[in-house]
């Protein structure tokens, strides 16, 4: 089953929720398995970067089909790879924390990451509290 506009607005509401808790301000966005935005949400007070940063994880790992952290080993084992793929995928790849496929029935239907925290695991974290939402 694909990863519907209401299932990409409930995982955003998600990760503000737990954003919220601890006290910061970040953007949430989800795309679909091939890295097309589907939903982005930028809570009020989130850094203004946040919002494309947010979508480039996402986009980055669907494409990739790997985790924010996977794709990070990636690019530091690869570096001069990754310095060039940009250009071959015609869009910014981005790899880093807080940013989670998301599958159903073993199947990659999309990605969301998260961005806007500022301490380490705060975007992570985020991640699997939007994650969490998809899973019930």
């Amino acid at each position: 089953m694909p990863l519907t506009l209401q299932d990409a607005q409930a995982a955003i509401a998600g990760g503000h929720e737990r954003a919220a808790a601890m006290g910061i301000q970040v953007t949430v966005a989800v795309v679909d398995e091939g890295g097309h935005l589907q939903a982005l949400g930028r809570m009020a007070g989130a850094p203004p970067m946040s919002a494309p940063v947010a979508e480039t994880k996402a986009s980055s790992i669907a494409l990739f089909r790997r985790d924010g952290a996977a794709l990070w080993k990636m690019q530091e084992s690869s570096p001069g790879f990754f310095a060039q793929l940009d250009r071959v995928a015609r869009m910014p790849i981005l790899a880093g924390a807080g940013a989670a496929l998301v599958r159903r029935d073993g199947e990659v239907v999309g990605a969301l990451a998260v961005s806007g925290g500022f301490a380490p695991g705060q975007d992570d974290e985020c991640a699997e509290a939007a994650l969490a939402v998809l899973a019930d």
